[in-house]
């Protein structure tokens, strides 16, 4: 079976290392009795890292080869894996990922040996000095012709042992040997090393956590969804065959036509937008947007920002959920809007599965209250990025475009009759979690009475005031799902997204751009 499956790769670096070991052999056995053992390391060294790496494959093949079969020997008619199955599928994955690790260590080490040893071949043969002939230092000037071709072949193949194993990568065997063409056995092996590096990504960004889920979770989600992106290997596809039919498609595909169907927005939304693009922007209370501006000094800036500097201040800020104790995120996001604590009301930074990081401010000089969503920023955020399949939505989610009495009843009918409508899964999920922090969850959609509406409700602090919801990239496309569902409820609600991802159909798009500017 391994003779079928392994590499021509695999053979030429298997075959060039045990050439290494068996010269390396040769030449430490004819300079030994005459030689100090510290003129003789250089040769041990390479020779020694031959070994380790021609054992490293072996060890590495025979984790390659469990992991492919922990795939074509699972069942492949169901969705839902067995825990058993799942949990020995991730640990066969986790064995070979550490092999393919340990086997670039050792390349590493290669390298540096072949380095040391190009090093005292160069320093001893340029040296004058009466060396034992049957010394590795003496080899370069010894009348034994064999002697010096033994050397000569050694330290060639040594340093091309080193540049060969950059090009080549880590694997030992074909993957295309286990699962040919089989879509489902590409799929599953992409998914659970997407799943494996993308928790050990988490896991390096302080979200340890991750390592240890064993259940389906959004993790695996997105994992999943990757997995079946580069399912088009089962057809013999490589990578870059892909990115070249891509950048010739992009080439070769619509460009002005494209943009016809788009209608500019109203000036005066224009303007608005640019006026309340400030706080879409100000939501970024982390390092990301400081790091942005100011690249070589961010670390200060960030924390000038988050007033770690006037820690007696910290009691005039209003407490966020997840803030730090000095209430940092508060300042930061008042001081780049500029407006004193008593403005913001409520908030969230610390964030979990497709929850979205906002703050409710109110601003009674333009008798408005703005909800603001922030963008990607956090690891979480990139989840919900990733979790980019189809989900259906619901009547309540569209439940301002359907029961609305502010929309045109054309408008009502082309969205009914086109049922099922569909949006990104990931924020989706983060919309309905954020209605649910900020307006509360009930059956009964009519008897709705959250925090929005304390603000906003007949005889309220904020009664008559306009509702704006601004966000930038992935709070843009929450905030225009958001937006869809709370039209009915506030008349008088505006979304402003800046540069939203897609994250509805076209039926929905053009339903909700009346109050919907992006």
């Amino acid at each position: 079976m391994w003779l079928k499956s392994l590499r021509l790769t695999s053979i030429l670096i298997g075959a060039l290392n045990f050439l290494v070991v068996v010269l390396g052999g040769i030449l430490v056995a004819i300079s030994f009795p005459g030689c100090d053992h510290h003129k003789i390391l250089p040769i041990v060294t390479v020779s020694m890292l031959a070994a380790v790496k021609m054992g490293t494959m072996v060890k590495l093949g025979i984790a390659q080869e469990a992991t492919a079969k922990t795939i074509t020997d699972s069942p492949s008619e169901t969705n839902v894996l067995d825990t058993v199955i799942r949990h020995d599928r991730r640990v066969k994955y986790k064995t070979w990922l550490w092999w393919s690790r340990f086997a670039m260590v050792v390349t590493m080490l290669q390298i540096l040996g072949a380095f040391y040893l190009m090093f005292n071949v160069a320093r001893y043969v340029s040296q004058d000095g009466n060396y034992s002939s049957q010394c590795f230092v003496g080899l370069a000037a010894s009348s034994s012709a064999w002697k010096r071709r033994v050397m000569i072949i050694f330290t060639i193949i040594a340093c091309c042992i080193a540049v060969v194993q950059c090009f080549t990568g880590s694997d030992v065997l074909r993957w295309r040997s286990f699962y040919a063409t089989q879509d489902d056995a590409w799929k599953a092996h992409y998914q659970e090393v997407f799943d494996y590096g993308i928790r050990e990504a988490l896991c390096c960004l302080g979200r340890v956590e991750y390592l240890t889920v064993l259940e389906d979770d959004e993790v695996y989600s997105v994992a999943k969804l990757l997995g079946d992106l580069v399912a088009y290997r089962a057809s013999g596809t490589g990578h870059l065959e892909l990115l070249t039919g891509l950048a010739l498609l992009q080439k070769h595909g619509q460009s002005r036509e494209s943009h016809e169907c788009f209608v500019e927005a109203p000036v005066e939304h224009l303007q608005v937008a640019a006026a309340f693009h400030e706080f879409a922007e100000a939501a970024y209370t982390g390092p990301l947007l400081d790091f942005g501006r100011n690249p070589f000094v961010f670390p200060c800036v960030w924390l000038h920002r988050q007033g770690i500097l006037t820690p007696w201040t910290r009691n005039r800020r209003p407490a966020l959920d997840g803030d730090n104790w000095w209430r940092g995120h508060a300042a930061a996001f008042l001081k780049f809007v500029n407006l004193p604590p008593e403005v913001l009301r409520r908030g969230r930074v610390c964030q979990k599965k497709c929850e979205a990081a906002y703050f409710v401010v109110v601003l009674h000089h333009i008798r408005s209250v703005v909800l603001t969503i922030r963008g990607t920023e956090t690891p979480e955020d990139l989840i919900i990025d990733g979790l980019g399949r189809e989900c259906p939505l619901s009547v309540v989610d569209l439940d301002g475009l359907i029961n609305s009495s502010y929309i045109h009843p054309s408008v009502k009918q082309r969205v009914e009759s086109s049922f099922p409508h569909y949006g990104h899964s990931g924020i989706v999920e983060a919309a309905r979690d954020l209605y649910t922090q900020i307006e509360g969850y009930s059956r009964d959609e009519c008897q709705s009475s959250g925090f929005l509406s304390s603000l906003l409700g007949a005889g309220c602090e904020c009664e008559g005031y306009s509702l704006r919801i601004v966000g930038h990239s992935l709070g843009g496309a929450i905030s225009a799902l958001l937006g869809i569902r709370l039209h009915r409820q506030f008349p008088k609600l505006h979304v402003y997204s800046y540069g939203p991802l897609p994250c509805v159909d076209s039926v929905v798009a053009d339903a909700c751009s009346d109050f919907v500017t992006r």
